[in-house]
């Protein structure tokens, strides 16, 4: 048989197998039907890129504990789950309830809660919490990089591992691409640990290419841990001329919530390394609830109930007065669209936020391509310009804030492992509010005006980008 026979046959082969795969996903009609037009007409291109990018579900062990553990945490997260849901208004009480129905993890709390606003302010805070450390230091990013900023953080955990504090440090692969592991050799050699988070393995049968691990969590001996959309690179100082002034959020927390957030890390370097962390004195008892009722949002395409995405909706829904929005990336499927356009329609204030200087242009040509149905539907959208906004946080009325690593894109809601905390802190609420009130300010208001004005080339752009949507 000619080659050139085979070579063909063996193409629609592996589109055979593509098209089983992607039917067996059960993904949303949109992308289904994208990637099955893309596969058919080209069997080759169509098919690899699918392998590479287009798989978003994932099937994992999760961590199974010994029962006596288990009943342990089960008892006593029960017990602060109730004490955190009485310091929740009635009126809130219903939303704190559905989100941790849909995140399968109980309402906790936070002893102290405060926000970093600056990358330097993140990394001196974290630094001296490590210093600190008397049993343990775990730390996860998206991204590492070996720079001015990588170097002293690795140094500190390296420190504390000497001293006999258990340090773990969990990366994802590729995110982290650029980082070699030899990075990481002189912590080993201290009695650290670091691993990848791979989803790309082909020892352990591994070859997800499109799931990645955004999660940014710092753990410091179940007491204290910080979260948000920051990771660990000089152009998160501002240092990176490229990109400007950075602008991004972390928060730092203390009480019950390390515990829980404990048991999420734990997850995942299960995952990652096939080791437990279900000791006892990983998950210190809190006396109290805390005084910031939280509720914890962790979505992944290990969970095909989409927590992240149904979090967010729940959270539309909630809001009666304002709903104000700070992202990264926009790039909303239909259900985040639906439920931004109904939140606006009842009234309530509702913004966004979206970077103007990008790392990822097509991503936020795409996004604006929905703009002219979200300003009909009264959402007021504000484009920042003065430098690259990559912060991931909301304030919901004037009691609500939420912090994490989800943006409002596809990729967020459904194909990352996303972490995200959602904070009842009037104090905080506020205080981002008005930096948000700043930004909103210094940014350029997008109106059907503006809509209308933008060059035809540019319209064509986005026409042609927006069927992509449904594949980032």
């Amino acid at each position: 048989m000619p080659s050139f026979t085979l070579l063909t046959l063996a193409g629609y082969v592996v589109a055979l197998v593509a098209i089983v795969h992607l039917l067996s996903l059960r993904k949303q009609p949109a992308s289904t039907l994208a990637w099955l037009w893309g596969i058919l007409f080209l069997p080759f291109l169509g098919a690899l890129l699918y392998w590479a990018i287009g798989a978003d579900r994932l099937r994992r062990k999760r961590l199974r504990r010994r029962a006596g553990f288990a009943a342990f945490r089960r008892e006593r997260g029960n017990r602060l789950a109730d004490r955190a849901l009485d310091l929740v208004p009635t009126e809130d009480a219903a939303l704190a309830r559905v989100l941790a129905r849909l995140n399968r993890i109980p309402p906790t709390g936070a002893a102290t809660f405060r926000l970093l606003h600056r990358a330097d302010d993140f990394y001196a805070a974290l630094l001296a919490r490590v210093a600190a450390a008397r049993h343990h230091a775990h730390v996860q990013f998206f991204i590492w990089r070996d720079d001015s900023a990588g170097a002293p953080l690795r140094d500190a955990l390296v420190a504390a591992a000497r001293r006999g504090v258990r340090v773990r440090v969990l990366l994802d692969e590729l995110g982290s691409v650029l980082l070699a592991s030899a990075h990481f050799r002189e912590l080993a050699a201290a009695g650290g640990e670091f691993s990848w988070f791979q989803t790309v393995s082909p020892l352990r049968r591994r070859f997800l290419f499109n799931l990645r691990n955004h999660r940014k969590v710092q753990i410091i001996d179940g007491e204290f841990a910080f979260v948000g959309g920051m990771n660990v690179g000089r152009e998160y100082q501002g240092l990176d001329p490229r990109y400007g002034p950075w602008r991004d959020l972390q928060c730092e927390l203390s009480g019950p919530v390390a515990c829980a957030l404990q048991e999420n890390f734990a997850d995942d370097w299960f995952y990652a390394t096939g080791r437990r962390v279900t000791e006892h004195c990983y998950y210190p008892e809190a006396r109290a609830p805390g005084r910031h009722p939280l509720l914890i949002l962790a979505g992944g395409p290990d969970d095909p109930d989409q927590p992240m995405q149904r979090s967010i909706v729940a959270i539309l829904n909630h809001a009666a007065r304002r709903a104000w929005f700070s992202t990264g990336y926009f790039v909303p499927n239909g259900v985040t669209l639906v439920a931004l356009q109904l939140c606006a329609a009842r009234g309530v204030d509702v913004r966004l936020l979206v970077t103007e200087k990008t790392d990822h242009p097509a991503l936020l040509r795409i996004g604006r391509s929905f703009y002219d149905e979200l300003l009909a539907a009264g959402v007021r959208i504000f484009e920042y310009s003065r430098a690259l906004n990559h912060t991931k946080a909301a304030v919901v009325d004037e009691d609500w804030l939420l912090v994490g690593s989800a943006n409002l894109d596809n990729r967020s809601m459904r194909v990352n492992f996303e972490l995200s905390v959602l904070v009842r802190h009037p104090e905080a609420a506020a205080e981002f509010a008005a930096r948000l009130e700043e930004d909103f300010a210094a940014s350029a208001e997008i109106t059907a005006a503006t809509l209308a004005a933008r060059p035809r080339h540019e319209r064509v752009m986005e026409a042609a980008l927006r069927p992509f949507a449904p594949l980032l």
